[in-house]
Formats: C-alpha cells, structure tokens, sequence
C-alpha cells in the first residue's frame, strides 16, 4: 500500500511540473511562429490555444499516440537478440545483404585498382 501512495504523490508533484512545462512550450511556438511565419512566408499570426492545438497536431502526426516505449525498442530487442544468436557468416551476409539495399554495393576491399 505504501507503494502505491509513494506513486501518487510522485504523480501529484509532476503533474503541475509537466502542465506548465506545455504552456511554456506552447508560449514559445506562438512566439516563434508570429515572428517568423507572417514576415517570411505572408501566414497568419497564431493565439496562444492555437499554438497549443497546432503541438497536439504535431505530436499526432509525427508521434502518434503511443508513448515513449513503443513500436521500435521491442523491435530493437528482437534483431539484438537475433544477432546475438548468428554465426559471424551469417552475420556478414545479413550485412551485405542490408548495404546492398542501401545502395553500398563494393568497398574499398572490391574497388578496382587504377591502372
């Protein structure tokens, strides 16, 4: 039980600190946006709770909606473990296969000499 109290109250006293730390965010898009965009690019100036729906947006589209721990470190977790497992071929021809997509193809090891 006495865990559960130390949690909330560590959520009680971040609470305020991450409300207010998103009103000073949202202040500084609103400041930057209205010195920059009208003068640079003729847009319209932004109110405050138009900044703070214009981050909102931002985070959806770019972010999404999960949080910090989300699709990618499992991913992570799962070629770590994979790699791991590999033999050193099979681990070179993973490579290989990975820089041939990037478009890598040679090295300095397959470079033609100049003649």
């Amino acid at each position: 039980m006495k865990v559960r109290a130390r949690w909330l109250v560590g959520a009680l006293l971040i609470a305020p600190v991450v409300i207010a730390l998103f009103a000073l965010v949202s202040l500084v898009v609103m400041l930057l946006w209205n010195s920059l965009v009208p003068e640079l690019f003729h847009g319209p100036t932004l109110r405050y709770w138009q900044a703070v729906g214009l981050l909102l947006l931002s985070r959806l589209l770019v972010g999404g909606l999960r949080g910090r721990g989300g699709y990618g470190h499992g991913r992570r977790r799962l070629w770590r473990e994979r790699w791991e497992q590999m033999t050193p071929e099979e681990r070179a021809q993973l490579r290989e296969k990975l820089l041939s997509r990037c478009g890598h193809r040679g090295g300095p090891a397959e470079a033609t000499p100049p003649s």
